[in-house]
């Protein structure tokens, strides 16, 4: 059976603003949005807490069962700091929303994020660490970076995504799998 509702996965290193994309995005779409850090922890798709990082330990392969009865019909929004776990299948768009470093570092120092988990994560963000992952990961169509610098960039970046909904939306009308 073919989808009637893409699958889009929005990613980038935590405190670019995914989940603030996702909401306004299902909002707008009626695409169902699927915050994947809930999931791991509602759903215990996890191996346990990391109390020097202070996040949960992900189960992949629990993840993904957990997943695979829901995400391959489509419609859904996954709000996640990585994709390359996801099958290609599934997926339709891969947004990476960017930042400079400047901002990534305020926005996690707000967040009490300890100190080695800020470095590491300014660190990926500066080498490019979740974009190289998208691009190794899709293919190159499919996948889309975004700046996400200020508040403003919010709405022309969901308004860009919404565009690229009803384009998907027109291509894939009575296409099969």
């Amino acid at each position: 059976m073919s989808r009637t509702q893409p699958n889009i996965i929005i990613t980038g290193t935590p405190g670019v603003g995914k989940t603030s994309h996702c909401e306004l995005l299902a909002t707008n779409t009626g695409l169902k949005h699927l915050s994947i850090n809930q999931i791991v922890k509602d759903r215990g798709c996890h191996d346990g807490w990391d109390a020097e990082y202070k996040s949960w330990i992900v189960d992949e392969d629990k993840l993904l069962d957990s997943l695979e009865a829901e995400v391959p019909t489509g419609g859904y929004i996954l709000d996640w700091h990585a994709c390359d776990l996801f099958p290609e299948s599934w997926i339709d768009l891969v947004v990476v929303l960017r930042t400079e470093s400047t901002k990534l570092y305020d926005r996690l120092k707000a967040r009490n994020y300890p100190e080695k988990k800020l470095q590491e994560n300014l660190d990926s963000e500066i080498m490019q660490v979740l974009l190289e992952e998208a691009r190794e990961g899709f293919d190159a169509e499919i996948v889309v970076q975004l700046r996400s610098d200020e508040v403003s960039d919010l709405e022309g970046n969901v308004e860009r995504i919404e565009a690229w909904i009803e384009n998907w939306k027109k291509d894939n009308s009575g296409k099969e799998d």
